[in-house]
Parts: structure tokens; sequence; C-alpha cells
């Protein structure tokens, strides 16, 4: 199945094949987004049929939006379809572009609108094995603590956030913990 993904060629935003873009490292749209529990975040393990970066440890979940589709809505569909949460409707917290290498000569040069959704200590998780190997929930200071110690264990983008984003993404919701 080809994927189309909204993406940046010659200064135009137009559809453009999920594969392609990353192979050729075009900017295009994409979502994050951190569900979170009293000063915990629920990660995943990325399944290693993944075409890039199988088997690492990232965010709650990420994609990029179909054509036209509202990035809060995207989220809201993808936290279903990776991880079979429902009920939750994460808010924005930052727009943040970013280019990293994801390895097998692929590129994420993404805009990536991040949300965050508080869950509840009861929140149902029933991971996609296309898409998820593992989940854990983990102290928010504990992780990135682990990603600063073991990078090679988590993507290129949860690093980013956690390294440059933190304040942003996460600011008040750690001031309340």
């Amino acid at each position: 199945m080809t994927i189309m993904i909204p993406a940046w060629e010659n200064g135009t935003l137009k559809p453009v094949e999920k594969l392609d873009a990353h192979v050729r490292g075009l900017k295009h749209k994409a979502v994050s987004v951190f569900v979170m529990n009293r000063g915990r975040v629920l990660i995943q393990r990325r399944a290693l049929g993944k075409y890039h970066t199988p088997g690492l440890w990232a965010n709650t979940c990420c994609t990029h939006p179909e054509w036209d589709e509202d990035p809060t809505d995207c989220a809201v569909r993808r936290l279903d379809e990776e991880l079979g949460i429902k009920g939750l409707y994460p808010s924005h917290r930052d727009e943040i572009e970013y280019r990293a290498d994801v390895g097998g000569g692929l590129i994420e040069h993404e805009v990536v609108q991040v949300y965050i959704a508080d869950a509840p200590n009861d929140l149902k998780v029933v991971p996609n094995p296309d898409e998820v190997m593992e989940t854990r929930w983990v102290d928010f200071y504990d992780l990135t603590a682990d990603v600063a110690r073991h990078p090679a264990q988590y993507t290129p983008w949860l690093r980013i956030y956690l390294q440059d984003h933190t304040t942003a993404i996460f600011g008040d919701l750690l001031r309340a913990v």
C-alpha cells in the first residue's frame, strides 16, 4: 500500500509517497503524542518490521497526517491504530522542526505538531504488533537520564525532543508533579 504524506517539494506542499520523502529528506508534516500520567510517560518500542528505527524506543506515538487531515484528529487516530488507546484527547504543545538521519540512507525532516494527553490510572493499552513490540510507563526524569546514558536505544526524534524541547513540551506539567 502506498502512503502519501504532506511534504514540501520545491517550496510547495503536496502529497508525496512516504518512503520517497524519507529517501530524499523532504520536509514533511508529522504528529507526535506523549501520553502522561503523574510524571510518567508511556513510551513504545517500535516493531521490528518498521522500515526505519525498528526496535528503538520512542514517544507514545508518532505519525504523518493524511493529506488535509487535522493534526489533532491524526493524533487521536494514531493513538487508537498503534496502541488501541481510545477516549484521550491530546492538547497541542508546540510545533517543532527537526532533521535527523534515521539510518539506512533515510532522513526525517519533519515539521511536527507535538501533543500531550493526560491518561487515567486505568488506561487500557493494546499495542498493534505491526507497529509496536512493547510499551512501558517510565518516570520522565528516569527517561531523560536513560536517553542520555543509552542514546542508541532511542529514536533520534525522542532524543531531540528531550534534549532541545523539554520546556516547550513538558514545562508546566513537570512543575505540577
